[in-house]
């Protein structure tokens, strides 16, 4: 029952069951995105309803053990109960809306249903710690009357409770389950067909032939391969285990140590979803939220997102000059011309998606009709044609990586329902604002933490609602530009899966490269430095989000790139030569001074950068004289 019966000749009933559940959420959701979506609730009901009946099909209650059969019916017991509610809420919406919303007994009955069921399905999929969120929020809104001091509230009746997150779409149909219902899952969808075409084999082919014989050569092919992978993804988790079981044993090969190799591919991964067009489906989440253009999304994120990789790839680079590693043999590399010939047009799909939303295409039909172009270019040949029962596979993959997203979404909007209802956003933006004396590096830091500390048990798009609706007012109180304050969060929540003590994308590394995951997981920190530093600098300066002049947005760019190689010689080490503690330390500011945006920081940069590099000028020339003056006397 966990895996739907499995794929392929032993397919069971149940496994059916799975695939032409799948299928059929997968019809329903190309269905409304060419031809038109359903009225919110009735969209995001159906959406949910199918998230449900996957859910409790894929994840038993009890695996085995004497109580198995038990734990079957109790299953079936959730997603009928769970499914009844939500055909309810489908099929009498426009009566409920008839009636001016007020609700009645079956509203209710039905709505506390539905809100359980999600909690629980949530639990399944994502393990305990958002459904925790979930309950608590509820409790909080039922018995807050009871909390003294400005963390009460009057309170909330049951009824007044369900009605409000079941009737409207401010509770547990709110914007994160519309964006799920809407596009995130059409580009999860897309995402699995690229994957069964062989595009994901295509790009880590691509990279070896690329950077593969460079010095340090399989790490960057981890580095481009990951970022290519990851911003259609949307799982860094998901991306070290597909990429990183090819990448990360290259890493060891040619010398990487194994914490190194572990590290480098969970950064790489972890920056895919910062990484535009798609961003693990984040643009669109925000683009959602803040009202704007996806478009504009992806300008703010593209500087911060340079800046990532290009610092990834030059610490990987000083690594490999500081240990002596070389690249692959050519020899053992697949040449670029022959790659491009083979497998080149399976590239097509992607800049079609990014040309489409350009040219003002509706994410939804974007993402229909890039799908339909992964279906028409993968038939050019034998390799990467989808047979009719790949395309059934591919349809019931999608359905079934859509499932943590769903679910997130869903019980992420419970807890805004409680957060608006009861007046909590506003309670926590004026708490934080008062400890943090108005200060907003204060605030800045306490809602990174806040964003860390959701995002260490959630998926980023979970952690990134959840953190956003609480920190959000906060920095836009503070003076801080929407966009900002948004991108800000998002960081952190990506950042959240290579950060300890629960580093997941870290620790997935470490588990194929055999590394202690703690090790990896600061190693990853390390390596992501300059990904903890810039959301601080785009906050007071934001030219790196593409606001202002373009003279100033160029010039930020610029130095800010110098400053990441600045900042990775002094994270490694090693710059023209080994770096002692007083050089990593002074390389280290000049780094933060190039990255902050203005004209004077930059000089004083550029000045402490440029005299470390001539003092280790000097000081190797005076090392060869030495050892070419005390060479005759040793004799």
């Amino acid at each position: 029952m966990a895996d739907g019966g499995g794929q392929g000749k032993g397919k069971g009933f149940l496994g059916w069951v799975v695939t032409l559940t799948a299928v059929a959420m997968c019809g329903f959701h190309l269905y409304t995105a060419q031809f038109g979506l359903r009225p919110a609730v009735i969209q995001r009901g159906v959406h949910l309803l199918f998230g449900v009946l996957l859910v409790f099909l894929l994840y038993p209650g009890v695996k085995k053990g004497p109580f198995k059969a038990l734990g079957r019916i109790l299953d079936m017991l959730l997603m009928v109960g769970g499914a009844a509610g939500l055909l309810y809420i489908v099929s009498q919406y426009r009566n409920i809306a008839m009636r001016g919303g007020a609700p009645n007994m079956a509203d209710l009955v039905f709505g506390s249903i539905v809100i359980l069921v999600t909690l629980e399905a949530t639990r399944r999929v994502l393990g305990p710690a958002l459904s925790i969120i979930g309950a608590v929020s509820l409790a909080y809104a039922l018995f807050g009357n009871h909390i003294p001091g400005e963390w009460g509230h009057r309170g909330v009746f049951l009824d007044e409770l369900v009605e409000y997150q079941f009737l409207t779409t401010e509770g547990l149909f709110s914007v994160p389950l519309g964006a799920s219902a809407n596009f995130i899952f059409l580009f999860i969808l897309f995402g699995a067909f690229l994957v069964s075409s062989g595009t994901g084999d295509f790009f880590i082919k691509f990279a070896n032939s690329l950077a593969g014989h460079l010095r340090g050569g399989p790490a960057k092919v981890a580095v481009l391969s990951s970022a290519a992978f990851g911003t259609i993804s949307g799982s860094a988790v998901a991306n070290v285990v597909s990429t990183g079981s090819f990448t990360i044993p290259l890493m060891k090969k040619i010398g990487y140590r194994p914490v190194f190799a572990g590290a480098v591919e969970s950064v790489a991964s972890t920056g895919g979803q910062i990484m535009p067009p798609v961003m693990g489906a984040g643009a669109f989440i925000m683009a959602d939220m803040l009202g704007i253009s996806y478009l504009r999304v992806c300008m703010a994120a593209a500087i911060p997102a340079v800046l990532y990789f290009f610092a990834l790839l030059y610490m990987v680079h000083m690594e490999a000059l500081r240990q002596g590693l070389r690249g692959l043999p050519r020899a053992e590399l697949p040449r670029l011309g022959r790659v491009l010939k083979e497998g080149g047009y399976l590239l097509l799909p992607a800049p079609f998606l990014v040309i489409l939303l350009v040219l003002g295409y509706s994410p939804m039909k974007a993402g229909f009709w890039s799908i339909a172009a992964v279906l028409l270019v993968s038939s050019l040949k034998k390799a990467s044609r989808m047979s009719p029962r790949r395309i059934l596979e591919t349809l019931e993959r999608g359905a079934r990586g859509s499932l943590e997203v769903l679910t997130a979404c869903a019980t992420a909007g419970i807890v805004i329902g409680v957060v608006t209802q009861t007046g909590l956003g506003l309670k926590f933006s004026s708490l934080v604002i008062q400890a943090a004396g108005g200060q907003l590096l204060l605030a800045l830091i306490f809602v990174m933490v806040t964003s860390l500390i959701l995002g260490m048990g959630l998926t980023t798009s979970a952690a990134y609602i959840l953190t956003v609706i609480l920190g959000g007012p906060v920095l836009t109180k503070l003076g801080v530009d929407p966009l900002a304050a948004h991108m800000f969060v998002f960081y952190y929540a990506c950042l959240s899966t290579i950060t300890p003590p629960v580093a997941l994308a870290a620790f997935a590394g470490a588990g194929i490269a055999g590394s202690p995951p703690f090790r990896t997981g600061f190693e990853a920190m390390r390596l992501a430095l300059v990904a903890y530093v810039v959301p601080f600098i785009f906050v007071f300066h934001p030219a790196l989000i593409w606001k202002g002049e373009l003279v100033t947005i160029l010039q930020a760019g610029v130095t800010a790139m110098i400053g990441c190689a600045a900042l990775g010689s002094g994270m490694m080490g090693y710059l023209a030569g080994r770096l002692h503690l007083l050089m990593r330390g002074a390389l280290l500011a000049a780094g933060l001074l190039l990255i902050k945006p203005g004209a004077e920081t930059d000089l004083w940069g550029a000045a402490i950068l440029l005299a470390v590099l001539v003092l280790q000028q000097v000081r190797a020339r005076m090392a060869r004289k030495t050892q070419e003056a005390g060479a005759p006397g040793t004799r």
